[in-house]
C-alpha cells in the first residue's frame, strides 16, 4: 500500500521555518542597528531602535498567533459556503495596533526617545521579511 503525502505539510513546514527566520532576523537586525547607534554614542537613539524592534517583534508574534487561530477556525468550517469569522479576530487586530500605538506614545512622551528611532526599530520587521524572502528565493525549500 502506497502512502500519499499530505500536499500542505511541506508548505506548512516551509512557512513555519520562514516565520521563525523572520522572528530572529527582526531581533538581529534591530539589535545590530541599536548596537551601532550605541557605539556612536547616541544612547537615546539606540534605546528607541531597540524599543521599536521589540514592538515589531511583539507585533509579529501576535499577528502570527491571530492568523493561526483564524486558519484553525476556517479549517474547522471547511465544508461551509460562508464560514463564520470569530469576533475575537477583529478585536485582537485592533488591540494589537492599539497596544503598539500606546507603547510608542509612552516611550516617546515619557522617556523622550526620538520618534524616528522608534519608527526605524519598527522597520526591522520589514527588513527581516525582505531578508527571509531573498533567502527563500536563493536557497529554495530545504
Amino acid at each position: 500500500m502506497t502512502v500519499i503525502p499530505h500536499p500542505n505539510r511541506e508548505a506548512e513546514a516551509l512557512g513555519t521555518n520562514t516565520e521563525r527566520r523572520i522572528a530572529w532576523l527582526t531581533l538581529a537586525i534591530g539589535g545590530s542597528a541599536a548596537a551601532i547607534a550605541g557605539m556612536r554614542e547616541h544612547g537615546l537613539w539606540a534605546a528607541g531602535v531597540l524599543a521599536g524592534t521589540g514592538l515589531a517583534w511583539l507585533n509579529f508574534r501576535l499577528l502570527r498567533r491571530a492568523l493561526d487561530g483564524l486558519v484553525a477556525a476556517s479549517m474547522a468550517q471547511a465544508g461551509r459556503e460562508k464560514p463564520h469569522v470569530p469576533g475575537w479576530t477583529y478585536f485582537a487586530a485592533a488591540c494589537r495596533y492599539g497596544l503598539i500605538g500606546l507603547a510608542v506614545y509612552v516611550i516617546f512622551e515619557y522617556f523622550q526617545v526620538p520618534l524616528l528611532s522608534l519608527v526605524a526599530g519598527l522597520c526591522a520587521l520589514g527588513a527581516a521579511a525582505m531578508a527571509a524572502s531573498v533567502y527563500e528565493i536563493l536557497h529554495g525549500a530545504e
